[in-house]
């Protein structure tokens, strides 16, 4: 079943979105040459709690950290620490979650520490692209799919504008979002249109493309958390929460106006 919510609910949704767009906003002005992953995640602590919600990810499968902090070759779910410290050049997405009122919000992006290659830049670009991409592919009637392939075919017109072939990650995707983090549906970052459930109003999906400068191929780290490339590429993750409404798709978790 896929949870649809009231304005009332998604509104709440919105205040969460909210708490997780200031702490992404503060992290990213965090982010240079010399602070470490861990800093980073203090930091998110202290501004969530600091307005009244629970960081979703802390303790979320034992997860022991606040935010995931996944450099260079990490796709996702990089664990933060003081021993990791951002050098120049470093390209690093945060990925944020807040609970508030027992509602979740959940969004990512990716930073530059210092002055990057222009490839990884074109890579986080790309990557940022294919994730509006998405959002405006989530209007009701639409099929899930159609969202998967709105994604898949952004990327394929960056990567034809770039000239470069970027790797779509295949095994981690989007989910639905509400009262849990991860809810039903999974939603793929690519695919053939017209298949899986329609969109009505009420649903709320979190849409997170994540690309790579090479193969698509992942692993995941000891830590029993941390996915990298194999192939040791850069990687680039985009994510907002959004909900679906008569009106057209609402980022829940955009910066205030």
């Amino acid at each position: 079943m896929i949870e649809v919510k009231t304005r009332g609910e998604l509104e709440a949704m919105r205040a969460a979105g909210i708490v997780v767009a200031r702490t992404l906003d503060l992290l990213t002005k965090a982010v240079q040459p010399g602070v470490s992953t861990g800093e980073l995640d203090e930091l998110a602590e202290q501004t969530i709690r600091d307005a009244g919600a629970v960081p979703s990810f802390k303790g979320y499968h034992d997860y022991p950290a606040s935010i995931c902090a996944s450099v260079n070759e990490q796709v996702v779910h990089g664990i933060p620490a003081k021993s990791q410290v951002l050098a120049e050049g470093d390209l690093i997405s945060i990925d944020c979650g807040a609970i508030l009122e027992g509602w979740h919000g959940d969004a990512a992006v990716t930073v530059a520490a210092g002055q990057i290659r222009p490839e990884d830049q074109l890579l986080s670009d790309a990557t940022r692209t294919s994730l509006y991409a998405g959002v405006e592919a989530l209007v009701v009637g639409a099929r899930l799919s159609d969202v998967s392939h709105a994604i898949e075919q952004s990327i394929l017109r960056s990567a034809e504008e770039d000239g470069i072939k970027y790797g779509i990650i295949r095994d981690y995707g989007g989910h639905g979002i509400g009262t849990e983090m991860h809810m039903e549906p999974y939603l793929s970052n690519y695919g053939k249109p017209g298949k899986g459930p329609r969109l009505v109003a009420g649903m709320a999906i979190a849409v997170e493309p994540m690309l790579t400068l090479a193969d698509h191929d992942t692993d995941e780290l000891e830590d029993g958390w941390t996915v990298v490339t194999v192939d040791g590429s850069r990687a680039a993750h985009w994510e907002h929460s959004i909900a679906i409404t008569d009106d057209g798709p609402w980022i829940l978790t955009a910066p205030e106006d």
